[in-house]
C-alpha cells in the first residue's frame, strides 16, 4: 500500500463550526459513523462502524505508517478525528507528515476551498452529492426531541434506513470526488516545500496555545455586569425602552436636535465633538456598549480543549490568491490592540473578578476588557512567550523587487521608512520627533496606501482625512510618492505587460526574478521561492473604465465564485504579499523546533523556556532565504509572561 484516500462521517454533540475539530472530537459523545476509503486509487469501500463493521487491520496499520500517504479533502479533520478514534489523548495526534490534503492542492491552484466548489470548477465526472447537507444534519448532529420522534435527541440508522443507505453512498462519493481532484491536478503537483510548510502548520495547530480560563470567565461575567449597568444608565437618561436599538436612539437624538443617518463608530466620534454635555454622555455610553470585546472571550471558551489549550486557529493557504494563512475560531488576525500602561495590573484585577476596582480605575470597562484579550493567551507553566516580528516586511520586499535603491539604503542603515519616504517626497530632512516631524504622518499614510497603485481613494480609505490631511492635499501626495518611487511604478507596469503577454500570446517571460506563463487554462506567476501563484481561466477583458485588463475566475468580495479583473499593481500586491508569506514560512522552518504557538501577520510567538535567547530567535528570523539574495530583513522582539502588543 502506497496511498490511502479517506473520507469519514462523524457525530458529536458539540457544534463543529463554532468550536473547531479539536474540541468537536474531544467530546465524550464523539464517534465515527462511516469510514470511506480507497487503497492505491482502487475501488472505494465504506465501513459502517455504526452498524458493527470494523476497519480492516491493514488500513488501521496504514493510518500510523509514515510510509503510506493518506489523502483527504481538508485532511486535518480526518487526521484529528482518527487520532481520537485510535485512542490518542488530548494534545497527541497522528503525525501530519504522511498526510496530504487535496483542499490545499486545490488552493495552490486558485480553486475554491470546498469539495463541491472544486468539483464544479474542474468538471469532475463524480461530484459531491447535493443531498449531503441534509443527511449530515440528520445523522451527525443532535436533534430536537419532539412528540413525533418519541422525544429522542439523536437519529440512528434504523430511524431512516433509506436515508442511511444514501448517506453511505454520499460517503463513498466524497472519496471518489477527492481522488478525481488528485487526477485532474496531477499535472501540477504541490512542491515538496509546500507540503513541508503544511506539516509545520499542522504541528502548530496540534500544539495549540494555552488559554487563561480564569481570566476569560471573569471577563465574560464582568462584561455582562458592565453591559447591564450601561443599559440601565442609558434607559434612565433617555427613557427609551431599548437604548441599544439604532432606530430608537436615532429618533431620540433627532428629538434632542441631533440628526444622523448612522451610529457607526466613526460617526459617533464625530458627533461627540459638537454634542452638548447631556447628549455626549449618552453617546459615550453607547460607544462603550458597542465594544464587541466579549465575542473573542466567548470564542476562547468554545474552542478550548480539556487541557486548557485552544487548537486549530490557522488555516493553511486560507488566502488562495497568495497562499497566506487565514484565521479560524478565535480569529487571531484582528485582535484589539492594547495601550494600557499598567496592563499587568489591569489584568490581575479582572482575573480576580474585582469589578468595582476596574470600573473605578479604568472607567470604561468594555474598553479595558477589549485591551486585555491578547493577555488571555499564556505560556505553559515555567515558560514565557518570545514574540518576534518582521520590520516593514512588505516595504522591504517591494523595494527589493523593484530595485528602489534609496529605500534599501534606509533599511541597511536601520532608518525609519516613514520619515525617509516623507523626506524623499518633500525634499527636506524629516526626523520622527525632530525637524519636520509633522511630515512623517504624511509619509506613513502614503506608504500604507500607495504601494500597490492606490490613489486618492486609497488614502481616504486609510483614514487620511481623519488624520488631518485636506482633500486638496491628496492628489499632490499621490504624485509626490510616485515621483519619489519611480522604480516601483515601473515595476507595476512591467508586471502588467508580462501578465498581458502571457495571457494573450501564451509567452513565457522572466523579469524581476519572476516568471509569467500560461498553460492548461491557468496563468502562473512563479515567485523567487519557486512557489507559483495561480489564476484560473485567465483572459483579456475590459475593466469598468473601458480599458483592457486581465480577468480570471476566483472568490470575489461576495464570497462567490465569479470572474474578477486585475492589473499590474494588483498583481504586484499579490506577489509582494505572497513573497512576505514565503519569508515567514522560511523563518518558521528555521525555528520549527522552538515550539511556535502562534503567528499573526508577520509575527511569530514562541512558547519558550526562560533560558532561550530572544536575540538568537530574532537573528534566525531575520535570515534572508537563499532565493532572495540582497533582500534586507530585520526582526525585533520581546519576552512576555502573557501575549500582548509591545
Amino acid at each position: 500500500m502506497k496511498t490511502l484516500s479517506i473520507d469519514i462521517e462523524t457525530y458529536s454533540d458539540i457544534p463543529l463550526q463554532k468550536t473547531g475539530v479539536y474540541r468537536y472530537s474531544g467530546s465524550p459523545n464523539f464517534e465515527i459513523l462511516l469510514f470511506g476509503y480507497s487503497i492505491d486509487s482502487g475501488p472505494v469501500q465504506v465501513v459502517d462502524l455504526t452498524c458493527g463493521e470494523h476497519i480492516p487491520k491493514e488500513v488501521l496499520a496504514a493510518l500510523e505508517d509514515d510510509s503510506v500517504i493518506k489523502w483527504a479533502f481538508n485532511a486535518a479533520f480526518e487526521r484529528v478525528c482518527l487520532s481520537r478514534y485510535l485512542g490518542y489523548p488530548t494534545g497527541e495526534y497522528l503525525d501530519p507528515e504522511s498526510w496530504h490534503c487535496s483542499m490545499v492542492w486545490a488552493a495552490t491552484m486558485g480553486l475554491p476551498l470546498s469539495l463541491e466548489g472544486v468539483g464544479a470548477v474542474l468538471g469532475l465526472e463524480k461530484q459531491k452529492l447535493t443531498e449531503g447537507k441534509e443527511l449530515i444534519k440528520y445523522f451527525c448532529q443532535p436533534c430536537l426531541p419532539t412528540k413525533a420522534n418519541g422525544q429522542r435527541t439523536r437519529n440512528r440508522p434504523f430511524h431512516a434506513p433509506d436515508k442511511w443507505e444514501l448517506f453511505k453512498r454520499y460517503n463513498a462519493r466524497d472519496v471518489e470526488a477527492e481522488m478525481g481532484i488528485q487526477q485532474k491536478l496531477s499535472k501540477f503537483p504541490v512542491p515538496p516545500q509546500v507540503w513541508e510548510e503544511y506539516d509545520i502548520d499542522q504541528e502548530i495547530n496540534d500544539r495549540g496555545i494555552r488559554i487563561d480560563m480564569e481570566l476569560v470567565e471573569q471577563a465574560i461575567d464582568m462584561d455582562a455586569r458592565s453591559r447591564q449597568e450601561l443599559t440601565d444608565a442609558m434607559k434612565h437618561m433617555t427613557a427609551l425602552e431599548n437604548p441599544n436599538s439604532v432606530q430608537q436612539m436615532k429618533q431620540w437624538l433627532s428629538d434632542n436636535g441631533v440628526e444622523t443617518d448612522s451610529l457607526g463608530k466613526k460617526v459617533v466620534a464625530e458627533l461627540l465633538k459638537t454634542a452638548p454635555p447631556e447628549l455626549a454622555e449618552v453617546l459615550t455610553l453607547r460607544q462603550q456598549l458597542a465594544k464587541s470585546s466579549i465575542r473573542k472571550y466567548q470564542a476562547m471558551e468554545k474552542t478550548v480543549c480539556s487541557d486548557s489549550r485552544a487548537r486549530g486557529m490557522f488555516m493553511f493557504y486560507g488566502a488562495n490568491r497568495t497562499g497566506r494563512f487565514s484565521g479560524r475560531n478565535i480569529q487571531l488576525q484582528n485582535l484589539p490592540q492594547n495601550h494600557l500602561p499598567d496592563l499587568a495590573e489591569a489584568r490581575a484585577l479582572v482575573r480576580s473578578g474585582d469589578f468595582d476596582a476596574v470600573k473605578l480605575l479604568y472607567e470604561d470597562v468594555p474598553d479595558t476588557l477589549s485591551q486585555l484579550i491578547r493577555t488571555a493567551f499564556i505560556p505553559r507553566d515555567g515558560a514565557q512567550f518570545l514574540v518576534a516580528d518582521f520590520s516593514a516586511i512588505e516595504a522591504r520586499v517591494i523595494a527589493w523587487f523593484a530595485g528602489e535603491t534609496w529605500r534599501q539604503e534606509v533599511f541597511a542603515k536601520g532608518g525609519d521608512i516613514y520619515c525617509a519616504s516623507a523626506s524623499q517626497m518633500f525634499k527636506v530632512p524629516v526626523e520622527k520627533h525632530g525637524v519636520n516631524g509633522h511630515l512623517r504622518q504624511k509619509g506613513k499614510i502614503a506608504e500604507l496606501a500607495l504601494g500597490y497603485g492606490g490613489s486618492v481613494g486609497a488614502l481616504k480609505a486609510m483614514g487620511a482625512l481623519e488624520m488631518g490631511l485636506t482633500e486638496e492635499e491628496l492628489p499632490q501626495l499621490v504624485d509626490a510618492w510616485r515621483q519619489a518611487n519611480p522604480n516601483i511604478v515601473k515595476f507595476w507596469w512591467a508586471v502588467d505587460k508580462a501578465v498581458m503577454e502571457a495571457v494573450r500570446y501564451k509567452h513565457t517571460t522572466t523579469d524581476y526574478s519572476l516568471t509569467f506563463s500560461c498553460r492548461s487554462g491557468m496563468l502562473f506567476i512563479t515567485l523567487p521561492s519557486g512557489r507559483k501563484l495561480a489564476y484560473v481561466k485567465p483572459k483579456v477583458g475590459t475593466n469598468k473604465f473601458g480599458g483592457e485588463c486581465i480577468t480570471y475566475e476566483g472568490i470575489g468580495s461576495t464570497k462567490k465564485w465569479e470572474r474578477l479583473d486585475s492589473y499590474g499593481p494588483k498583481f504586484v500586491e499579490n506577489i509582494v504579499q505572497a513573497t512576505a508569506r514565503d519569508i515567514l514560512c522560511y523563518a518558521m522552518r528555521t525555528l520549527r523546533h522552538c515550539s511556535i504557538v502562534m503567528h499573526i501577520h508577520d509575527e511569530l510567538v514562541i512558547e519558550a523556556d526562560p533560558h532561550m535567547s530572544l536575540d538568537a530567535v530574532c537573528e534566525q528570523m531575520g535570515r534572508t532565504p537563499p532565493w532572495a539574495k540582497g533582500l534586507l530583513l530585520r526582526a525585533d522582539g520581546y519576552a512576555t509572561p502573557f501575549y500582548k502588543k509591545d
